[in-house]
């Protein structure tokens, strides 16, 4: 016999919430393979099973929360967990043939074979003489738990008391507004983090933003010139925005170093190093990969970077490395059409950079007016470390650097 433990996962995460059992109570499973899939705070990690066998008990249900070191589920050698549902059935049935003739019916037929339920909630189901098909799920997925199980038992009782306290009760008045339809979804362990951690980060920092726009007519013009020969160089890898705007915040964070910097306690912590983290957009909200050493990269290998990182965390593959220890974050709202937003800091990081829309909007040049591509930029940063002078300077680098991009590729 051998136990499937929760296994170290970082330093600071301790816990992780049941998203998806591979295998059920039955399951023959070998060593090495995927057994379930745990969603952290940050990451969704798959559990493996350190033992060849056959799944025989399972200690936790899918949506469960477990802690690090816990045992979620028991592996027998061989076939024997099939054997011992056998010898187990004759024995509950007995106990449930000592019931009320409510509770008689124990056995499950072929509709109840497909339903797809917890191991517990059929347990729990026999118990109660209930049949499972006859269950109606929370679950959206249709999985039938043990709690909808215990629903069921205790539903006839309210129905029966309201039907005979139905005719007591006066009418309605003709103006009352009728019962709004509603849908309750439990917030998934990574949405109520991110929840958690942006509430700490505007209640504990004193984060101010300040605005500029940005001219976008060379940079899109140097792009729209170098992209087919850029693209033939560096087998295939696309020229886009994000690699313009990670490095002149980089050579901005060269000259402003207090937006690279953190408070610890009564010190400051200046960051000699630029890992700038991207924000990405899944279906479970915005996670931030860091994409290292922006200063000592090509446009080419920050771009690789940035298609590789977005990949992993739309298909939930992204590991605690590619998510730890960002210094200074970039997200851009304008893919999605924002003009202008207020971002909220990363973490313990001093700053971060908002990228809006582009649009078409008249300026003046000169003594004229001319229509040309402009971007509003924004800068939220923590007033403890940065001062407005400074807030204001970085992102005037970042203009000047884009404005100018023969500037920003003399800057490495």
């Amino acid at each position: 016999m051998a136990e499937i433990i929760v296994p170290e996962l970082a330093e600071s995460i301790t816990e992780g919430t049941i998203s998806t059992w591979f295998k059920q109570v039955g399951d023959t499973v070998e060593k090495g393979e995927n057994v379930l899939e745990l969603e952290t705070d940050k990451v969704n990690v798959e559990i493996v099973s350190e033992e060849a066998g056959v799944i025989s008990e399972l200690k936790a249900e899918e949506g469960d929360t477990v802690e690090v070191g816990q045992v979620v589920a028991v592996i027998g050698e061989g076939g024997s967990a099939p054997a011992e549902k056998k010898e187990e059935a004759p024995a509950d049935k007995k106990a449930e043939e000592t019931k009320s003739e409510d509770a008689a019916p124990a056995e499950e037929d072929e509709s109840d074979e497909l339903v797809v339920a917890t191991p517990s909630a059929r347990k729990l189901a026999r118990e109660k003489g209930i049949k499972i098909s006859d269950i109606n799920p929370t679950d959206p997925r249709g999985l039938v738990r043990s709690q909808d199980v215990e629903n069921h038992g205790n539903a006839p009782a309210p129905k029966a008391e309201a039907k005979q306290e139905a005719p007591k009760q006066a009418a309605p008045a003709a103006n009352a507004a009728p019962e709004k339809p509603v849908r309750r979804e439990k917030m998934s362990r990574r949405r109520q983090t991110i929840a958690k951690r942006l509430l700490d980060v505007s209640q504990n920092t004193a984060m101010l933003t300040t605005f500029n726009e940005i001219d976008m007519t060379n940079v899109m013009e140097l792009r729209k010139r170098k992209k087919e020969s850029f693209q033939e160089r560096n087998d295939g890898t696309r020229l886009g925005f994000m690699s313009f705007f990670t490095k002149a915040a980089t050579a901005a964070l060269r000259k402003y170093p207090a937006v690279n910097a953190e408070i610890d306690g009564a010190d400051l912590i200046y960051k000699e190093f630029f890992d700038v983290s991207i924000a990405v957009s899944t279906d479970e909200g915005l996670v931030v990969p860091v994409v290292r050493n922006t200063d000592r990269k090509t446009f080419a290998e920050i771009e690789n970077d940035i298609a590789s990182l977005a990949k992993k965390a739309k298909e939930k593959k992204l590991s605690l490395d590619d998510m730890a220890g960002g210094s200074f974050t970039i997200t851009n709202g304008g893919v999605f059409g924002s003009l202008m937003s207020t971002p909220i800091i990363n973490g313990t990081q001093a700053a971060i950079l908002g990228m809006h829309t582009i649009q078409k909007r008249p300026v003046a040049v000169g003594d004229d007016i001319e229509i040309r591509p402009m971007m509003y930029i924004a800068l939220s940063y923590d007033h403890r470390i940065i001062d407005g002078a400074e807030s204001v300077g970085f992102l005037k680098t970042i203009k000047e650097l884009i404005e100018n991009p023969e500037d920003l590729l003399l800057e490495g």
